[in-house]
């Protein structure tokens, strides 16, 4: 292994790695390096040599509609190109002297060939950091990022025959997995699944990657894609199914989009007795599907109160009254925001899962299930 694959693969096992070679040198580094340690040395060669934090560098920008974006960018030390097609990263920028953090679907096929990733925003009227990635960050920048997650991913080898139903933004996900199995046919030379994929957008305009999806549509054999354009042709009816793909309850299915789009075909899938072979991708859980019951929170420390709703998080809760609490993201990746919660219950936003006293929380994520009390 050369200088070069030394400096960039092995480091990323760093974090994961506590006893690997790679710490055991630096830390010996570290004693003759005090007060700075070596990554803050490195951090001056080159901003993507850090062992702290993953980091990356944008370095394309390519418009996909009027409202969307590819993100081309370069991860530093730490990054796993093992990732599974259909995973997302969390994606950190300093803007106005604060980090924003939002997490975006990977669309990149996994590969330590080019160690490139890539990322698709669509830009949102709400939405100000997905605004800023697609009309005003410039390649060069760098950027935080959080380590691949998610469960919504293809297997390795995949199911002979796959359905994919996506709607706007949600193709994003499914693009990683057309673009792993189209190199999968490549590098293994073997046949692309027997794969139907409906998407939904607005107009033609409106489809991500419509070029790629034609080109496969023209290569491929065994890809076959239907795309309803919902302002001319409605939504489209799941009941037409059994003529798009008459087979589909036999597949495995990947859904992705909206979700009023996928609560319809969770029941569509469920009335057909068939749900266990239904993988949904739902990007954001509302707060209303899973809040807590609300309540009064005390914070120890400051010996303020505040009486909140349901979906309060703790961490707003907080600085409504000036108990102020340490955060990064805001949305539950970097995990400043933890506190331990010493009496009541609280609820995790995203996932419903209730904690009890004893254990630490993430305040950016906690709403209150009745009185609590955090030692903040």
């Amino acid at each position: 292994m050369g200088l070069k694959e030394w400096i960039e693969r092995p480091a990323a096992n760093v974090a994961a790695s506590e006893r690997s070679v790679s710490n055991l040198v630096r830390g010996a580094v570290a004693r003759f390096t005090t007060p700075l340690l070596p990554d803050d040395y490195l951090h001056l060669v080159n901003p993507l040599w850090s062992a702290r934090e993953l980091r990356g560098r944008i370095v394309e920008v390519r418009p996909e509609t009027a409202d969307s974006a590819t993100l081309v960018i370069r991860p530093g030390w730490g990054f796993d190109f093992g990732y599974a097609s259909g995973q997302y990263i969390g994606i950190g920028l300093h803007i106005d002297g604060r980090w924003h953090w939002r997490s975006y679907s990977l669309t990149s096929s996994p590969t330590w060939n080019d160690k490139l990733i890539s990322i698709a925003v669509k830009a949102m009227p709400e939405g100000f950091l997905s605004s800023h990635l697609v009309t005003g960050v410039p390649a060069g920048t760098i950027v935080r990022l959080a380590a691949p997650k998610g469960d919504f991913v293809l297997p390795d080898p995949p199911p002979e025959r796959i359905l994919m139903l996506t709607a706007g933004s949600g193709i994003t996900p499914i693009m990683s997995m057309l673009r792993t199995l189209d190199r999968r046919a490549v590098d293994r030379d073997v046949d692309l699944p027997d794969v139907v994929h409906v998407h939904s957008a607005p107009t033609a305009d409106d489809v991500m990657f419509r070029a790629e999806l034609e080109r496969f549509d023209a290569t491929h054999d065994r890809f076959h894609s239907h795309v309803q354009l919902t302002r001319s042709q409605g939504q489209f009816p799941l009941d037409r199914l059994d003529e798009v793909c008459p087979d589909w309850r036999e597949r495995q299915t990947w859904a992705c989009g909206p979700q009023q789009m996928l609560d319809e075909i969770e029941a569509f899938w469920k009335k057909a007795g068939i749900e266990d072979r239904l993988h949904l991708e739902r990007f954001a859980v509302t707060r209303a599907d899973t809040s807590g019951s609300g309540g009064t929170v005390t914070f120890a420390k400051s010996g303020k109160t505040v009486t909140v709703d349901g979906a309060t998080t703790l961490l707003e809760a907080g600085e409504s009254v000036g108990a102020l609490m340490p955060f990064g993201c805001r949305m539950g990746i970097c995990q400043t925001c933890v506190v331990p919660l010493e009496k009541g219950h609280i609820v995790d936003l995203r996932s419903g899962k209730e904690h009890s006293e004893g254990e630490r929380v993430q305040t950016c994520i906690s709403a209150a299930a009745g009185d609590c009390t955090l030692d903040a």
